[in-house]
């Protein structure tokens, strides 16, 4: 059964699924949809055009569905924020609307936000990333699945962020992060790949291999060809085929030393 605190304001329109917890002075704005098993935290706000799906836990004095921070827009622009499933929003969490009509600020499912992190207007996440605390996302950013963002890292507007990169605390990022690589600085540079996390994420013996060959050449600018058709390789070959408004990171001069 659904748990709702007398305190909480919902809006008569909000459509709430089964077994949602709702606590004290959380405000439910309309035109929101809360999926099943959800639970909303005390002073959370959900503001209008929400949507999410089931078992997300929203934490105390989160706030999803703002207005997007754009000084073009248009407050009676019809935009949303949509979840997936099983994502965990902690205190503070920010996560603005989209800026076009009919347009979505976008999370897959089993993301993880520490507190104080912000995801900004038309930003489009996939699955199982986390956000340290005070990571920000500037808008249309977009980032693929399993990325770590270290706390207080920056992305500025329009980079990607390619699946299982490593963004270390405090990191500048001013350009699209390569997949599979480890990024530190300010401004940010690709410094050796992301071993544990590849390894974690069952990728070894031949297909390892197979990424380290294709991030040494790209180290020394040169191509793809000619390198095996692994799952690993044909993911990268569709991310560098994809259009960029930022261009790409450099990569961190290792004086000698093996890029992975």
């Amino acid at each position: 059964m659904s748990s709702i605190h007398p305190t909480a304001c919902i809006a008569a329109t909000a459509k709430l699924g089964a077994d949602v917890s709702v606590g004290p002075f959380a405000v439910i704005e309309d035109h929101v949809e809360i999926g099943d098993g959800c639970q909303i935290g005390a002073h959370a706000v959900i503001h209008s055009f929400v949507r999410m799906g089931r078992a997300n836990v929203v934490h105390p004095h989160a706030v999803l569905g703002g207005l997007p921070q754009d000084l073009g827009f248009d407050p009676a622009t019809e935009t949303y924020v949509e979840l997936g499933g099983g994502n965990v929003l902690r205190e503070g969490v920010t996560i603005s609307r989209a800026t076009k009509a009919g347009g979505s600020t976008r999370l897959g499912s089993n993301n993880y936000l520490m507190n104080n992190t912000h995801v900004g207007h038309d930003c489009v996440l996939g699955d199982h990333n986390i956000l340290a605390s005070g990571a920000t996302l500037g808008g249309h950013c977009r980032v693929d699945d399993c990325v770590f963002f270290g706390g207080g890292v920056m992305v500025h507007q329009f980079c990607r962020i390619g699946s299982l990169a490593m963004l270390q605390g405090l990191a500048g990022i001013n350009k699209d992060v390569i997949p599979y690589a480890m990024v530190g600085g300010r401004p940010g540079l690709h410094y050796r790949l992301n071993l544990v996390g590849m390894r974690r994420a069952g990728i070894d013996g031949d297909r390892l291999k197979a990424v380290s060959v294709a991030f040494r050449r790209l180290r020394a600018r040169g191509t793809l060809d000619g390198l095996p058709d692994t799952p690993e390789l044909a993911y990268l070959r569709a991310w560098f085929g994809a259009s960029s408004k930022r261009g790409t990171l450099a990569f961190f001069e290792l004086e000698g030393r093996e890029a992975e």
